[in-house]
């Protein structure tokens, strides 16, 4: 494997290995890595092509092949949390890198993006139209993506905002790689691939959601049925950012609870 992708470090104890979601990076984490280190080793990782591995380019760009290079940048079995699209590749270290994953925890994610039939999910058009304003300005894409992230929060702008802020930190990704990206939004169905899933898990969500929303709970629930679920009624696809202290509470006390 000659590509190998760089991750960031820090704290001491149980490791636990972020893992943001699409359009972002790593300094989605930031506020969450200040106040878990102090408790927990925190690692980030930014996908290929994104954040500090901007110029990490892998092929084929897959979430099989993604979760093969996180994998190799692990050096010890963590608890993996997974943001939106992060929680797939999440799901897939957690089935597919089993030795590597000693918890599973996915946030505002869902085993099937897209709405099909009685399957609550983003609408296709939705999508579509993303894949059509990437091909005519980067930017303002991701600043309609950070809006969609934050609709429903009680407070948007300030969360647009943070959101803004913490991610402009880095180099933003091509055009090829959130195109390549986003269509793992569109194609990936991991709902068959929940029943293999072993470790302690628990699913995290946004009660104002607008990307994944509330209706979907249940039904992973059916798919799911070892796992966990905590939902913060304040918060939208972000609820690190919309609630931060009660979501750091929450997971630091499951992780205690559930972790060996």
């Amino acid at each position: 494997m000659a590509t190998m992708l760089k991750i960031t470090s820090s704290g001491s104890g149980t490791p636990l290995v972020f893992i943001h979601g699409w359009g972002l990076n790593s300094g989605v984490w930031q506020p969450t890595v200040e106040q878990l280190q102090k408790n927990f080793r925190v690692i980030t990782v930014d996908l290929p092509g994104f954040g500090i591995n901007v110029d990490s380019q892998i092929t084929p760009y897959t979430i099989k092949n993604i979760a093969n290079y996180i994998a190799e940048a692990i050096k010890e079995p963590a608890v993996v949390i997974g943001w939106s699209l992060g929680g797939m590749l999440a799901t897939e270290l957690a089935c597919n890198h089993s030795k590597k994953v000693k918890g599973l925890v996915t946030v505002a994610s869902t085993p099937y993006f897209i709405e099909q039939g009685n399957w609550p999910g983003i609408k296709a058009e939705v999508l579509t139209l993303f894949h059509r304003q990437l091909e005519e300005d980067t930017q303002k894409t991701i600043n309609n993506f950070l809006k969609i992230q934050a609709m429903g929060s009680p407070h948007l702008r300030h969360d647009i905002k943070q959101l803004r802020d913490l991610i402009m930190q880095y180099p933003m990704p091509n055009t090829q790689t959130l195109d390549l990206s986003l269509r793992f939004l569109e194609n990936e169905d991991q709902r068959l691939q929940l029943s293999h899933v072993t470790q302690p898990f628990l699913r995290m969500y946004g009660k104002l959601d607008g990307l994944v929303p509330k209706t979907v709970i249940d039904k992973v629930s059916l798919l799911a049925k070892e796992s966990d679920v905590i939902i913060f009624n304040k918060a939208s696809h972000a609820p690190f950012i919309s609630e931060p202290e009660p979501f750091l509470d929450a997971l630091s006390l499951w992780i205690k609870q559930s972790i060996t």
